[in-house]
């Protein structure tokens, strides 16, 4: 996934936009409340990109490793480490050749990385591997069955954007990957793509959620 060095250095700018800002907070949200942390437990961050959550990871006492293909946007996670006093090692990586040994890690978390992913259930397998006897894993993705996910896939989007290189998933695709180890899944982001500036407010979020299907998609596994 080295197309995304070219947006390395504007990728995080987003996230200072009310936009940018809500859709991260939500999204969080949804992420550690799936997954169970515990300070100290050994977490493999993939797809970790510029580091946005393996910082969050970290800030929760856990031991974050993280890995990503493109290493521009592994110098800002490294740069944003160091700025947060963080030792915080990150690996160009492919994931689905992942250089550890089996059953390494305790939880293996992965956001915004599986829309770039085109044989998810190979990736997941190897996470899996990776993993310890009652792990867990997290994958949260663009829901391509929502308003976001048409937006992403519309002509304008995939000719101008990196998301002319994506897969999209919908939450029925996640369910079906490793069904008898699947433990919980969750949405988010259900306020439209085409939202005013001012309107970017978790009451608003609240408001959406009786009436559209999530933009954003989580599922967590348990390793038997």
């Amino acid at each position: 996934m080295t197309f995304f060095n070219s947006i390395a250095n504007e990728y995080d700018q987003w996230y200072t936009t009310p936009m940018g800002s809500l859709v991260d907070q939500v999204e969080t949200d949804l992420a550690m409340k799936l997954f169970p942390l515990q300070p100290g437990m050994k977490v493999l961050d993939a797809g970790c990109g510029t580091g946005n959550f393996s910082l969050k990871l970290a800030q929760q006492g856990v031991v974050v490793t993280g890995i990503d293909m493109s290493p521009e946007m592994l110098a800002y996670a490294r740069e944003k480490a160091k700025v947060a006093d963080f030792e915080i090692p990150f690996v160009e990586m492919d994931m689905y050749q992942l250089d550890y040994s089996d059953q390494t890690f305790d939880g293996v978390f992965s956001m915004a990385a599986f829309e770039f992913i085109r044989e998810p259930e190979r990736a997941l397998k190897e996470l899996f591997r990776v993993l310890k006897p009652g792990g867990i894993l997290l994958v949260g993705t663009i829901n391509r069955e929502s308003a976001w996910g048409e937006l992403y896939t519309s002509p304008d989007f995939q000719k101008n954007t990196v998301f002319k290189h994506a897969s999209f998933k919908s939450l029925d695709d996640m369910k079906a990957w490793e069904p008898n180890q699947l433990v919980k899944t969750g949405s988010c982001l259900f306020l439209p793509p085409d939202t005013p500036d001012d309107q970017w407010t978790l009451e608003q979020e609240d408001q959406f959620r009786q009436h559209n299907r999530g933009g954003f998609i989580c599922a967590l596994w348990q390793k038997r």
